[in-house]
């Protein structure tokens, strides 16, 4: 059984018309993650850099209009090899010194099946990385805890997940052993300050 709920509303579906507006929300205490995989020499690599800031609108009466702005401090960026970490870091991979912050713009949600913001939903933005920037596009879920009440939207979970060429933003270093598709997937829990 899964933990969570799919977000799937409608306008029939809101109970109150406190929820027809536009709602602030911000990262919770677990905070938010980008995990990122690439393939080095072949073999799978993970790592991760936490989220710093995120400017969330969810509008729960049309969905569509939600936006999100997140920034990510790529000084902060890991591996599991300290030798793979530095490298990614370097001036020919994400050159963390000059550009220290990645951030993504959302600029266009289409909602999935049945108008939700799951099952086939896709958030087009924009991504800035090294001092480039790009249109990318992540398929996207919003879930709400389980057992909570259907028109309770005060805190939620968004997961994204998608692929970028890292030689799009010029981060080309050491091509002869990375891959340039990395794969990046975005869990954030966030709140509805009361």
């Amino acid at each position: 059984m899964h933990r969570r709920h799919f977000i799937g509303l409608s306008l029939a579906s809101l109970a109150t018309p406190a929820l027809a507006v536009p709602r602030a929300y911000r990262l919770s205490g677990a905070g938010a993650t980008i995990t990122y995989t690439f393939h080095l020499n072949g073999a799978p690599i993970k790592g991760t850099v936490p989220i710093d800031t995120a400017n969330l609108s969810v509008d729960t009466s049309n969905l569509a209009a939600s936006t999100a702005d997140v920034t990510a401090d790529v000084r902060r960026a890991r591996t599991g090899l300290i030798l793979a970490t530095e490298a990614l870091k370097s001036s020919s991979v994400l050159n963390a010194a000059a550009f220290p912050l990645a951030r993504f713009t959302s600029t266009r949600i289409r909602l999935g099946s049945r108008s939700r913001l799951s099952d086939g939903a896709v958030i087009e933005g924009l991504l800035t990385l090294r001092g480039e920037t790009r249109p990318v596009r992540f398929d996207a879920n919003l879930f709400r805890p389980r057992g909570s009440a259907p028109d309770d939207f005060t805190a939620l979970t968004v997961n994204l997940s998608g692929t970028i060429n890292r030689r799009d933003f010029g981060a080309t270093g050491y091509g002869d052993l990375v891959n340039d598709t990395v794969a990046i997937a975005i869990s954030a829990e966030i709140s509805a300050p009361a």
